[in-house]
């Protein structure tokens, strides 16, 4: 794709949005109104290309994906999107022109705040890679206010505070009001005899406005520009004037208000009634917007839903957009007066779902009462779904009740969710190859037995050029030097490093580039944290959302094990270790905050220490997010994938620090069994119990901690210090998970089982990184292989075998 725009084109754009939005000449804008323009020409030129294909007019001339997903990581904007239009240096000299270097700009962009972690940056990843590979795909979401909170650590303890990314943000933000929905909640239900038939009527109910707001999203080297749409909640009662003529003047803005919240917050705590009642109407609201727009711009084109499945799939991302289903099948039977089982047909031949986790509180069950409050006529269509799918389940499995409950959509009082998805769609994936053999054979086996045809795998990938050619240019640039371009259109040809892993001038020039991104990330580290890093040290990397599964506890307890030997030997010879954590602990997350306050409390006490403080130190980056990992990500020499095995359906993480050139260490789970077939066992690290053997001692009945204290003098070394205070601060709840018997994570999660083969496993990472060839052949072993984990892979595996969409041209 080549773009006729010269610099003083851009030049000249700029300053007419300088004008005519702030009045101002270049000289004398600000820098904040110097960004917003500059966003301004990008989002305009972005606007051109969109328009080519998803206009009201040709909208669906071939088969498009709409991809819903309760939250998106999209990340920083500005770069990403001149990166992808290849105008770098067009964009560079353009602001030059008016004396700003563009960097300046780059770090004013806000990341949008519209997801949590892993499951909203694969979003992203593959709306990007959808619009690369020049297909026709969007997504579908929630415009949140503050989305996920901004994260703060005071003295060992997170604090959340809202993240305002609107107040930057919004300038990529398009608003569609002429295509506002209206979502209707509450209410009862009518029945009415028409046409010699029942028909239900929802009457009575509350409406609340969904705005959309588009977010363009581009594609490396492609002319496709799809959309990430995003509703905001308004009400269409902005106030009551007979209350507010009465004095009641909150009262008559709290129809508004209602409404306004659905769209303020990712993810409320919903330990509460109130808290699931405004998930359930989060998940709804975007839904019902989404499904009604789709196949409104349906019938615009064709005029008829007889062809819907041919035309449109809807992707169901966890199962948080699961109402996607009995929303359209409301709109097939209610509004266009379908048949059921017309309806249905069309539906199922629409709707595809990917399994995330096998965590049981990841797989969402709602109390039905308030479900049917709030959503009358879904809950009834969700109530014949489960009726009909009963009548099948019976003559399947006539001798099996505990099953046919396992499998039921509406069972003991709450609706399943992950069942209706999984009776629904036509084809259900695993997002990674261990992850899908486990819910054929253990989450959803009923399922695979009734219907194995349904059930494949697609492994997980990421937009990669963001983690390698954005992120860490030098290393990019050197891969073109020795390989040419091609990589940056089709990942797989990073392979060609291969003939350059014996050649020593590579290898001492990829040992360059680490070590200057690892400066890099200690003067940040230096500037957030005042803490003083060692780039000659090995960054020791875990990254991630902080739950116990994925056992930053068994990190933490290896650091307190190095600290007690070092203490013992104060001679001792060590490789220096720097261990970087960033995680955010969901707010009602005790457990996973005392984990955070540990790893604060253990850092404070190391450095404190000058026996110890010069061989290993402890980061936690506070506010982890998109644009910090990849500062991260390019300085990370360890990546440490260390879930217990059998519990991370995928990890994406694992792949952006191996294309930078980390080696895993990490267990056989999720994706690091690809990881491991792909670079061979000489150039990874694995440890720990395999998942079939995790599996046999949960039948047996779980582990006693009793035995790997007594075994293990590290352990009980480990414990022992910990029981004296860390800091000064007593971590008594997490000594218990850890020593009282299936107790807690420590026990669920088999810390103490797996604590002596990781220990030996850092251990096997310290002689490696003596020999510093061996090291660097390691990491560009890691880079040359990681291109299968593109996601650019992995959307043509989801167009090909699931959506049935093709590239719009050719």
């Amino acid at each position: 794709m080549e773009l006729d725009y010269t610099s003083k084109d851009i030049s000249e754009l700029i300053s007419g949005k300088l004008l005519r939005y702030f009045g101002r000449e270049p000289g004398k804008a600000s820098k904040q109104q110097l960004y917003k323009a500059t966003c301004m020409v990008m989002r305009d030129i972005l606007s051109v290309y969109w328009l080519k294909n998803h206009d009201l007019v040709h909208a669906h001339k071939k088969k498009q994906v709409y991809y819903l997903s309760m939250e998106f990581l999209p990340g920083t904007s500005l770069k990403n999107n001149i990166f992808n239009f290849q105008l770098e240096e067009t964009f560079e000299d353009a602001l030059l022109n008016f004396g700003q270097k563009i960097g300046d700009l780059y770090a004013l962009d806000p990341d949008a705040g519209l997801g949590n972690g892993g499951l909203g940056r694969l979003a992203s990843c593959y709306l990007d890679a959808i619009a690369a590979t020049g297909m026709a795909g969007h997504g579908m979401s929630i415009c949140y206010e503050y989305g996920i909170f901004k994260q703060k650590i005071v003295n060992g303890i997170q604090i959340e505070e809202p993240d305002d990314w609107l107040d930057m943000g919004d300038v990529w933000l398009l608003e569609k009001e002429d295509e506002t929905e209206r979502v209707h909640f509450g209410g009862k239900l009518l029945e009415t005899w028409e046409d010699c038939k029942i028909r239900i009527s929802h009457v009575d109910y509350t409406t609340v406005l969904a705005v959309p707001y588009d977010f363009h999203v581009s594609g490396f080297g492609s002319e496709v520009v799809n959309s990430l749409r995003l509703y905001k909640s308004s009400s269409p009662v902005s106030i009551d004037m007979n209350l507010f003529a009465q004095g009641k003047y909150l009262k008559s803005m709290e129809q508004k208000h209602l409404a306004e919240i659905i769209s303020k917050v990712l993810y409320p705590e919903d330990a509460h009634a109130e808290g699931k009642t405004l998930r359930m109407s989060q998940q709804y609201f975007f839904i019902s917007a989404g499904m009604q727009s789709i196949t409104r711009r349906h019938m615009l084109q064709f005029g008829t839903l007889d062809n819907f499945h041919e035309k449109v799939a809807v992707h169901i991302n966890d199962t948080h957009p699961t109402m996607a289903i009995p929303e359209l099948m409301r709109i097939f039977v209610d509004d266009y007066r379908y048949e059921w089982d017309q309806a249905w047909e069309i539906v199922k031949k629409t709707i595809s779902y990917t399994n995330h986790t096998i965590m049981p509180e990841a797989l969402e069950k709602w109390p039905e009462n308030l479900f049917k409050d709030l959503l009358p006529r879904i809950h009834s269509i969700i109530v014949e779904i489960d009726r009909r799918l009963n009548i099948i389940l019976l003559e399947a499995f006539p001798d099996a009740q505990d099953l046919r409950n396992q499998m039921a959509i509406v069972h003991d009082g709450q609706l399943h969710m992950a069942n209706l998805c999984v009776a629904t769609a036509h084809t259900v994936n695993g997002v990674s190859a261990l992850h899908s053999q486990i819910i054929k054979e253990d989450l959803f086996n009923g399922y695979y037995r009734l219907m194995p045809n349904k059930f494949t795998n697609v492994t997980n990938g990421i937009a990669y050029r963001r983690w390698l050619c954005q992120a860490n240019p030098k290393l990019s640039h050197m891969i073109e030097d020795l390989c040419g371009p091609g990589f940056k259109y089709q990942a797989l040809e990073l392979e060609k490093l291969l003939s350059f892993k014996d050649d020593k001038q590579t290898l001492a020039k990829l040992e360059r580039i680490k070590k200057e991104n690892k400066e890099r990330l200690a003067s940040y580290i230096k500037a957030s944290n005042d803490i003083i890093v060692d780039p000659n040290s090995i960054f020791d990397v875990q990254v991630k959302r902080l739950h116990e599964y994925k056992r930053q506890l068994l990190n933490l307890m290896h650091i307190m094990h190095l600290y007690l030997q070092i203490r013992e030997n104060p001679n001792m010879m060590i490789s220096p270790r720097t261990f970087i954590f960033g995680a955010k602990a969901a707010a009602g997350y005790y457990m996973a905050k005392q984990i955070i306050s540990l790893a604060y409390h253990l850092s404070v006490q190391i450095d404190k220490d000058p026996i110890v403080r010069d061989q290993i130190k402890i980061v936690f980056l506070e506010n982890y997010s998109v644009s910090l990992s990849e500062i991260i990500m390019p300085s990370a020499d360890v990546s440490e994938q260390i879930s217990l095995a059998g519990k991370e359906a995928s990890g994406t993480g694992n792949m952006k620090l191996m294309i930078n050139g980390a080696i895993t260490l990490g267990t056989m789970d999720g994706a690091n069994v690809e990881i491991f077939d792909a670079v061979g066992e000489n150039n990874i690290f694995i440890f720990g119990l395999r998942a079939f053997e995790v599996e046999n001692l949960e039948k047996q009945g779980g582990y006693d901690p009793r035995f790997y204290i007594e075994n293990s003098p590290a352990i009980r070394g480990i414990i022992e210090f910990m029981k004296q205070g860390i800091n000064g601060i007593l971590f008594t709840d997490i000594i218990n998970t850890l020593t009282a018997a299936n107790s807690g994570s420590a026990g669920h999660y088999y810390i103490l089982a797996d604590f002596e083969a990781y220990r030996l496993a850092q251990s096997d990472i310290s002689n490696a990184w003596l020999d510093r060839e061996r090291w660097n052949r390691m990491s560009l072993v890691n880079i040359a292989k990681a291109g299968i984990f593109s996601a650019d892979r992995s959307v043509r595996d989801y167009a090909d075998r699931i959506w049935g969409i093709k590239p719009l041209k050719g």
